[in-house]
């Protein structure tokens, strides 16, 4: 996050968070199965049982993960701004296409937590599955000199910051979850739901709920970002409790029962 003198942002910062489901049709597609007569409850319980005996857990490899949500956290000039992208009922092509036409938009400081690890490699692979345009964000510095020496897809480069990554030097052994690593700061942390619960909830209808909890997960790497960066010292005091303030207001102005949790939470 590039600051002016009194804490002013020079450029846009968006921190993102996305939630999936087993994409069961690809599974499907991968080994073969005939699914015209099979319930999809039935197809996901082979999917995890699959990859159960594969491995020990139930975790879907990267290409096999759906997006059903996308969450974001967008500071630019004097505003601050938290939603999830499209509509409960966008298609994941869209909501992935929204997302890469922001970074086409703003060329944004791409902020996450696990997303060199996660996010982003299955933001690729399901940006190649639906034929999804991101020229800016795949630039490595042929259109934009700039990115040669600064761009969103090498590991040691700024514009993409992979807060987890940076705090634990890279080393996997020292990741830290982002939940605990909030309560820690004093911040809210997840509530009510975690990424285990998503698949029930989907199966369930709760989209919004999946909407919400992806919400509060990316205002909580927010506020750790802005102790990462009042740490490094890019942030003074005064500039870093203002943002603080800022975040906190930003939430006060949504009515939604879980920005309301939130804010108790964070009290």
């Amino acid at each position: 996050m590039a600051v002016l003198p009194g804490g002013r942002l020079m450029h846009p910062t968006l921190v993102f968070d996305i939630e999936t489901i087993p994409d069961l049709a690809g599974f499907a597609a991968v080994n073969g199965i005939d699914t015209a007569e099979l319930p999809p409850a039935e197809l996901a319980e082979m999917a995890l049982l699959s990859r159960r005996q594969k491995t020990g857990s139930d975790f879907m490899p990267h290409h096999l993960h759906r997006i059903v949500a996308i969450s974001c956290v967008l500071r630019s000039s004097d505003q601050l701004k938290v939603w999830s992208l499209g509509e409960s009922d966008s298609s994941e092509a869209e909501l992935i296409q929204r997302f890469y036409d922001g970074i086409e938009r703003f060329t944004p400081q791409l902020v996450s937590w696990n997303g060199g690890g996660f996010d982003l490699p299955v933001l690729h692979y399901r940006s190649l599955i639906h034929g999804i345009a991101a020229a800016r964000y795949w630039d490595w510095g042929d259109d934009d000199k700039e990115f040669k020496w600064n761009n969103y897809l090498s590991r040691y480069h700024t514009r993409h910051l992979d807060l987890m990554d940076v705090l634990a030097m890279y080393q996997p052994r020292a990741n830290a979850p982002l939940d605990q690593t909030a309560k820690l700061c004093g911040f809210p942390g997840k509530l009510g739901m975690d990424g285990s619960k998503v698949l029930d909830a989907f199966q369930n209808g709760e989209i919004d709920a999946i909407r919400n909890y992806c919400e509060t997960d990316v205002m909580n790497t927010w506020l750790v970002y802005l102790r990462f960066q009042k740490m490094r010292g890019t942030l003074t005091e005064a500039a870093y409790a203002a943002e603080i303030e800022l975040a906190r207001g930003t939430v006060q102005t949504h009515p939604a029962p879980h920005w309301q949790e939130f804010l108790a939470a964070w009290a």
